[in-house]
């Protein structure tokens, strides 16, 4: 199977109202296709960032990520400020993965750790409050998104 024949599956599902939620072999698809992966990038100019989404990664035993150096700020300018910086690096990097944070919405939103393939499907993803509201370092708060995501799929530390 691949994730073009599982989205479609799905979809069948859901139009014949069929769906019952994710199956074990979605969830374990999505869990080796993760990793599976070889080159992942992070669009940040944020050093703190990169360091800690590589000790969680390594923590989890996926590949190491890779920084690339973009410009991220015209996406405060849009609606979805995390998806918009995975949308751009997905526009300027060969990758099988892209792991952008930032604003979740509006100003006072939050922040959100999103995790994209390179054909810009959502795989996962995780949100803290402000930082207004939570009072933690950022890497505390990276910490806990990038661990979040990757336990909401299933995936386990193997480190």
């Amino acid at each position: 199977m691949n994730f073009e024949t599982m989205i479609r599956d799905a979809y069948d599902e859901s139009i014949w109202g069929v769906r019952k939620g994710d199956r074990e072999k979605e969830i374990n698809f999505l869990q080796n296709y993760i990793k599976s992966a070889k080159k992942i990038v992070i669009p940040t100019s944020n050093e703190i960032k990169i360091k800690v989404i590589n000790d969680v990664l390594n923590e989890f035993g996926l590949s190491k990520a890779e920084h690339l150096d973009i410009n991220t700020n015209i996406a405060d300018l849009n609606r979805m400020p995390a998806l918009f910086k995975a949308i751009l690096a997905l526009d300027q990097s060969e990758c099988d993965l892209i792991i952008a944070r930032g604003r979740l919405g509006v100003p006072g939103s939050g922040s959100m750790l999103i995790i994209i393939d390179n054909k810009g499907r959502i795989l996962t993803a995780s949100t803290s409050s402000s930082h207004v509201v939570h009072k933690k370092e950022i890497k505390d708060a990276l910490y806990d998104e990038i661990t979040n995501a990757l336990i909401r799929i299933g995936l386990k530390r193997v480190k």
